[in-house]
């Protein structure tokens, strides 16, 4: 049993470019190396997922950094696999860090004959003997009442805030804008931290993932638009609110996205659209055509995360991360 427990982290190969860069940022913050655990997360012929661990972690506070972005099963897989890794080799406690988690919007029983998948997934983490999950930005808050264990729930909305008000310098005319009627408290809470006025895209959809109809309830002319949504798909509803913006006299449309899915046809919606800029976080690894997009710009959550993970080990407040005086500092240089 080591004299001091050091905080360790293993990666999955969902988000390998985050991972790095969360090592990276905890080497910083603790001034002495942090690497990523020496193990190896490999396929079969047949796309059974194999786990070796080469290090000793026994006694250790091990974090898997994974999301379970596209393919979502198989980087699920690999965060469960992990898990079972570790425990059988003794770990003292195993946090996920999951900076997307999907299946979230299968939160609820919409029609007959549905599952609830969030509370399946959130079982299966469960029996894997993970111990407590880091997550960012659920698309719905009361998901962490599916997990019987602690769950830490960042928001990227403070990091946002700090990106906005560098960027746009005047907010005299910068409105926020939550694309439906659900995402207004997260709406709310950008409006808030930056001073601007709320407005909402009221849609209805006819089926799934197509929209028939949307109103606009504010007055958005003459202002500096910004959009705030946890989730971009295909992108399609997004780019249809900015265009129903534009056509109600807005000057600029910007959106700000916690997890850029942007399956499909979505890089090109966007490049075409008449959004002026789309910001996402990493916390889903940027595809070559999302990083080449003229319009589309990354923020870093490894600060964050890092952070995060540092005071989850020891043992310190992580909600103190919200607060613009303790993430300020930590982001100062960044955005």
């Amino acid at each position: 049993m080591p004299t001091v427990i050091e905080p360790k982290i293993i990666s999955g190969n969902s988000n390998l470019r985050l991972s790095q860069a969360i090592a990276k940022r905890m080497s910083l913050y603790r001034g002495m190396s942090v690497g990523l655990v020496d193990a190896r997360v490999e396929r079969f012929n047949d796309q059974e997922i194999f786990v070796e661990v080469f290090e000793n972690v026994r006694g250790e506070d091990m974090f898997i950094l994974q999301s379970t972005s596209n393919p979502a099963n198989d980087n699920l897989m690999e965060l469960l696999i992990m898990s079972d890794a570790l425990r059988r080799s003794s770990a003292a406690r195993i946090t996920a860090v999951i900076p997307y988690f999907g299946y979230a919007r299968q939160d609820r029983r919409t029609k007959a004959r549905t599952p609830i998948t969030a509370k399946l997934v959130a079982n299966m983490i469960d029996e894997a003997g993970i111990e407590r999950v880091l997550t960012m930005d659920l698309h719905a808050a009361q998901i962490q009442g599916f997990f019987d264990m602690p769950v830490d729930n960042l928001y990227a909305s403070p990091i946002f805030a700090l990106d906005v008000l560098n960027q746009f310098k005047d907010m005299s005319d910068v409105m926020v804008v939550s694309p439906d009627v659900g995402g207004v408290a997260r709406a709310r809470e950008l409006a808030k931290r930056i001073g601007a006025p709320l407005s909402i895209v009221d849609k209805r959809r006819e089926k799934a993932g197509e929209v028939a109809e949307m109103t606009v309830i504010g007055e958005v002319a003459g202002k500096r638009c910004i959009i705030v949504d946890d989730i971009c798909d295909t992108a399609g509803t997004l780019c249809k609110a900015a265009e129903v913006l534009m056509g109600h006299g807005a000057t600029e449309v910007h959106a700000y996205i916690t997890h850029g899915v942007l399956s499909g046809p979505a890089v090109e919606r966007i490049t075409k659209s008449v959004m002026k800029t789309l910001v996402i976080t990493d916390s889903i690894q940027a595809t070559e055509a999302v990083t080449s997009a003229p319009n589309i710009r990354i923020v870093p959550t490894a600060p964050m995360f890092a952070q995060a993970i540092l005071n989850i080990w020891n043992g310190t407040s992580v909600s103190s991360l919200f607060e613009t005086d303790t993430l300020g500092p930590i982001y100062e240089g960044i955005l």
